[in-house]
Formats: C-alpha cells, sequence, structure tokens
C-alpha cells in the first residue's frame, strides 16, 4: 500500500488528513518539520505528499523546492487557506502536481490523491524500464571474454560518455546495432530517444523522408507532416546502419545536416536546428569504396571520427561456448525447458566458420534445440552444413577424454601464438608452472607451436 507523508504546522490537520487517509487503506506519514519531511522523502520512503504552503519557520514553497531536489519525480499536493491565482501558478512552476483549497472537501482530495498516486506508478515503471534497457545494453554484457572484445569493451567505455561520431563496422550478424545500443546506453542520453534506421531497405525518397522528415503535400501519401529520425532523436542518438548504400544524393544531404546541426522537412524551406549524436554502422569497406568513388570522402571522414570494427567470430572461437551459453539461457528464460549440448557438437561448433556470425549461430542453436528430441543438442540437431569435412566416424567415437585433450592444445596452442612463444608468460596466464607447461606440450604433441 501507498504511503503517503502529511506536513502541517497544525497539528489538527495532521490528525484530521491522517485518519481520513488511513481508512482509505493508505500508510499515512505526519509531521510538521520540514527536515524530516525532506529525510523522509530522501530515503525514499514517500510515495506522495501533502503539504500545507502557509507553515512556520519553513514555508511550503521553499520544502517544495527542497523535495524535489531530493526526488525530482515526487508528487506533491500543496494545500493552504490562503488561496490566490499567484501562490496556486508559484507552486505548480515549482513542481506541485496539484493545487487544494481549505476547506477543502474529503473526496476532492481523496480524488486528487488517487490521480497523484496513479502518476507516481507510472513514473516508477518508466524508471525501471529504462533501467532494464540500459542494464540490457551495458557493454559488460555483450557476450565474450576473448581479445577483440575485450579490446571493444574498452573503446566503448571511452567513447560513449563523449559526443563522438563513431564508424561501427564489421561482418554482417556481428552485433553492430548492439554495439550502437550500448554506446547510447552508457551515455548522458541515455534518458533520450535512440533511433535506428537501415538506409538500405528504403528507396531515396522514402528514406530522405524517414529521415528529415516531410511537410503534407510534399508528394504524393504526404497527408500530414511528420517528424523525421533526427528529430525524433533529438538531444539523443540515432544509429544509421548499413550506411554504404546510401546515394550520392543522399551522401550531399546527409553530409549538410553533420556540418549544420539542423534540417529540412521534405517540402519545406523551414530550418530546423537538431542537438543529435550520430553512429553509422556497415558491413562494407567504406575506404575502398572513396577510392572507387562509390562514397564521399568528406562524408566518409565526417562519420569515421572514432572507427570501431567488430570482429567476425571465426576470429574469437574462444567466445563461442559462452554465446551458446548465453542462447540456452534466454530459451530457458522464454519457455522454462533447460536445453544442454554435448561436447561432440559443442566441439564442432568451436571450430565451424560461421560466415553469418553471432545471428547464425544463434539461429542455429534456436533450430537445435527446437528439434531435438531430448533435452540436450548433439551431432545429429546440427544443420548438415556444420558436419561437412568432419569424419562423423571419429566423432563419434571420441572420448570425453580425448575431447578435454583437444579442446587443452587449442586453448595451449591459442596461449602460445598470443605470447609469440614464451614459454614463462604463457604459464602464466595458464596458472600452471613452466615444466607443467613442458609436459602438456610434450603430451599434446606441441613442440612445433
Amino acid at each position: 500500500m501507498s504511503t503517503i507523508l502529511v506536513v502541517d504546522d497544525e497539528q489538527s490537520m495532521l490528525e484530521v488528513l491522517s485518519e481520513m487517509l488511513s481508512r482509505e487503506g493508505y500508510t499515512v506519514e505526519t509531521t510538521a518539520d520540514a527536515q524530516e519531511a525532506t529525510g523522509l522523502v530522501q530515503d525514499g520512503k514517500i510515495d506522495l505528499v501533502i503539504s500545507d504552503l502557509k507553515m512556520e519557520p519553513t514555508d511550503g514553497l521553499e520544502l517544495l523546492r527542497r523535495l524535489k531536489r531530493v526526488d525530482p519525480e515526487i508528487v506533491v499536493i500543496v494545500m493552504t487557506a490562503y488561496a490566490s491565482y499567484e501562490t496556486a501558478v508559484e507552486a505548480m512552476r515549482e513542481g506541485a502536481l496539484e493545487y487544494v483549497m481549505k476547506p477543502f472537501k474529503k473526496d476532492e482530495i481523496l480524488l486528487k490523491v488517487k490521480l497523484g498516486l496513479q502518476q507516481r506508478a507510472i513514473l516508477d515503471e518508466n524508471r525501471m524500464l529504462k533501467r532494464e534497457i540500459a542494464g540490457r545494453y551495458q557493454y559488460e554484457n555483450i557476450i565474450g571474454t576473448s581479445k577483440p572484445m575485450q579490446a571493444i569493451y574498452r573503446l566503448i567505455e571511452k567513447v560513449a560518455p563523449t559526443d563522438s561520431t563513431v564508424l561501427i563496422t564489421g561482418e554482417s550478424g556481428t552485433g553492430k546495432e548492439l554495439v550502437a545500443r550500448a554506446l547510447h546506453y552508457n551515455s548522458p542520453r541515455r534518458e533520450r530517444p535512440f533511433c535506428a534506421v537501415n538506409c538500405g531497405a528504403l528507396p531515396e525518397t522514402l528514406l530522405e523522408s524517414e529521415l528529415f522528415g516531410h511537410v503534407r503535400g510534399a508528394f504524393t501519401g504526404a497527408h500530414a507532416d511528420k517528424d523525421g529520425l533526427f528529430e525524433s532523436a533529438n538531444k539523443g542518438t540515432i544509429l544509421l546502419d548499413e550506411i554504404g548504400t546510401m546515394s550520392p544524393a543522399m551522401q550531399m544531404k546527409l553530409l549538410r545536416v553533420l556540418q549544420e546541426r539542423e534540417v529540412k522537412r521534405v517540402g519545406s524551406n523551414e530550418v530546423k536546428h537538431i542537438d543529435v549524436r550520430v553512429l553509422a554502422a556497415t558491413n562494407e569497406n567504406l575506404a575502398e569504396c572513396v577510392k572507387k568513388g562509390q562514397f564521399r570522402e568528406d562524408l566518409y571522414y565526417r562519420l569515421s571520427v572514432i572507427p570501431l570494427d567488430v570482429a567476425p567470430l571465426r576470429e574469437r572461437r574462444e567466445d563461442v561456448p559462452l554465446l551458446v551459453r548465453y542462447f540456452l539461457e534466454k530459451r530457458y528464460d522464454r519457455f522454462g525447458v533447460e536445453v544442454s549440448i554435448d561436447d561432440e557438437a559443442m566441439y564442432l561448433l568451436e571450430n565451424y566458420d560461421w560466415p553469418g556470425n553471432v545471428r547464425e549461430l544463434e539461429n542455429v542453436i534456436e533450430r537445435a534445440a527446437t528439434l531435438s528430441e531430448t533435452t540436450r543438442i548433439t551431432l545429429i540437431d546440427l544443420p548438415e552444413r556444420l558436419l561437412e569435412g568432419h569424419d562423423l566416424s571419429l566423432v563419434h567415437d571420441r572420448t570425453l577424454k580425448s575431447i578435454t585433450r583437444d579442446t587443452q592444445r587449442r586453448h595451449i596452442a591459442r596461449m602460445l601464438r598470443e605470447t609469440e612463444g614464451d614459454k614463462k608468460q604463457a604459464a602464466k596466464l595458464l596458472e600452471i608452472s613452466v615444466p607443467s607447461l613442458y609436459r602438456k606440450i610434450d603430451e599434446l604433441h606441441l613442440k612445433d607451436a
């Protein structure tokens, strides 16, 4: 049940309101002290405040200001017997939700309390959703512990708090939009809109309208004025995905927007100033496109202030088991059925090249988990393309011990490559002694690694 704080320097009024609200099932706190009232709100114990305006030594307007400083979303209803239009306007300007004149009717104040608590519930829900969205796109939650992913985490940490334009490159399916959202939700703009558009999915005329908006009658079908994404994303972030597909004419218009920080709707001469952080993404080599005359050089340098490349999955195979576990956990959250994967299937997943990258891996896991006759994914549940080039008779005969040996062999070989053959450093990374490393190299036939 909601908790209401009543603040008044008249004891009789505290008693009347306390009894009235308690009968309605509310928890009621009362005080005549502004400092105590501020402390209760600061502690997060109060859902709504009813405060008199005419009090000594701290009047209601000053208390209202203090409450808004400690909790900008606190809902406050002010009341006074010294009503005037000026004091009502002042109270509203300082953030009061409602204004009640003494003597008030019971039904009137109960209705205002009900509406105030409904507004508080909406504000709390919005705040919770924003925290949930922000948590979903925290850079720490992008899956992967490989060196390429660690480099991305460090770059996001440095770049997110700035307004620098970032060009995110990488093959299709690597998670470029996820990185863009992480940049936005870890920035000071996190409370503002994040808008994304696929530039390759729309013809030029529709893309211009989508980005910059249009006025009624600008073209056939324009029956009303429409905001463009740059206006919708004002104070926030816009992601221009597949930027390499943009036509030369649109490139020129976009360049002007980036230079002038203003847009004109299609069919209008009115200029609208915007404050938007721009992120761009592409799976093309824009530098090569510039050399071939397919992409404007000046726009390329405007977009690539901070280049960020997302490595393909085949270059970070050690992230595959983490991603598989993550996708299976997502599936459990949706369906409540726990699905695991056996070592043979995982072995093939780790050794496949994944041309479709993380998106392809997710689809494979979804398909395998859905079609499996049991709650454990095995070789027979995987698509045929993953099995090509593998001797399945050997794979089926593999023991858990031999699979473990292969896993050790690959991991030690990777550590030796990363340390350029420095066995002392490799042993340190593996958390084993140097003699133990030499024994493992001999056992696993890694002398040439």
